[in-house]
């Protein structure tokens, strides 16, 4: 549990507002906004712009709730590792309880409002999102078991489900497809980051697989799932949200995160100590464009079938 002893007053009057917008994890954010617009323009049914456009607000709004609150929980271990320790909770310019306010009152706001613009189904949506990465990923599965990214996985994977349900109202294939997309990204994407940054998980006692079942489990792992995914995420090219620019990217990504994936898994603990994880940090690198590239071909694809030119009509 989080510990909101971390001098909750003592440093607020110095926090400034990129602390308090820190709290919103931007980076993270920029992908949720990013794939939920994807979900909204790829949908078959046109959104007036505003509508759209107050409606990714909300969803951005949602996002950094999450944000907030995860901020919250996890005080105590981020200030144990090295990558998080600087955050504006256990860096001590920002109080935990300051950040639960912060990411509570986010979140009413995101879900009522995105209810009032859209449609009570994405709204719904959006609850479940905020609820699932707080209480299910976070309080839950982070510090219990080293599924914890494979199942809370899901929580990222949401956005464009509800981009899609904003325009439809509802569920269908092609947003279960996107969702199964970022969810299969996910593990391989933080297994990698692990990889270079397992001493801070050792620290926090946080149980991720290289903690609990090795580096070479891992790297076992990375390969699997990256299997699957250039599997799924090529396969995509053949369905209503894909086409040939979507299958064109798809083919060189994949190869190429499949390499990767195959150099992590060809190395030996001495290799990766002696080169400071060279491969590990690449392939994690390569695994941000992979994403964004796969969501923008969807976001091409939607375009050019405004005017009868996508997919393979």
């Amino acid at each position: 549990m989080t510990d909101t002893s971390i001098d909750n007053h003592a440093y607020e009057n110095e926090a400034q507002f990129g602390d308090y917008f820190a709290l919103l994890k931007p980076r993270v954010m920029s992908l949720v906004v990013f794939t939920a617009f994807v979900g909204l323009l790829a949908a078959p049914v046109p959104v007036h712009p505003f509508i759209g456009f107050v409606s990714i607000l909300f969803i951005a709004i949602g996002g950094g709730a999450s944000g907030a609150l995860n901020m919250w929980w996890d005080a105590d271990i981020d200030a144990v590792m090295k990558r998080t320790r600087n955050r504006p909770i256990p860096a001590g310019r920002v109080s935990g309880d300051t950040a639960l306010a912060i990411g509570v009152a986010l979140a009413a706001f995101g879900v009522i409002f995105l209810g009032l613009a859209s449609n009570w189904v994405a709204a719904g949506l959006l609850a479940f999102t905020i609820f699932f990465y707080v209480v299910i990923y976070s309080i839950w599965l982070k510090r219990w078991t080293p599924q914890n990214i494979v199942i809370g996985g899901a929580a990222g994977a949401f956005p464009p489900m509800i981009g899609w349900a904003v325009a439809t109202g509802g569920i269908a294939p092609e947003s279960i497809l996107m969702f199964t997309l970022i969810f299969m990204w996910t593990p391989p994407h933080f297994w990698a980051l692990a990889l270079f940054m397992r001493s801070d998980y050792d620290d926090a006692g946080v149980p991720m697989l290289t903690v609990t079942h090795g580096r070479r489990a891992t790297r076992n792992h990375i390969l699997g799932y990256t299997i699957l995914l250039a599997a799924l995420a090529i396969g995509t090219g053949f369905t209503s949200v894909g086409g040939p620019v979507y299958l064109s990217v798809a083919v060189v990504l994949n190869a190429l995160f499949l390499k990767g994936a195959v150099d992590i898994w060809r190395r030996d603990e001495d290799m990766s100590e002696a080169d400071n994880f060279a491969a590990e940090r690449k392939f994690f690198k390569l695994s941000l464009l992979y994403l964004f590239a796969h969501f923008g071909a969807i976001l091409i694809e939607a375009g050019l079938s405004r005017f009868g030119l996508g997919g393979w009509a």
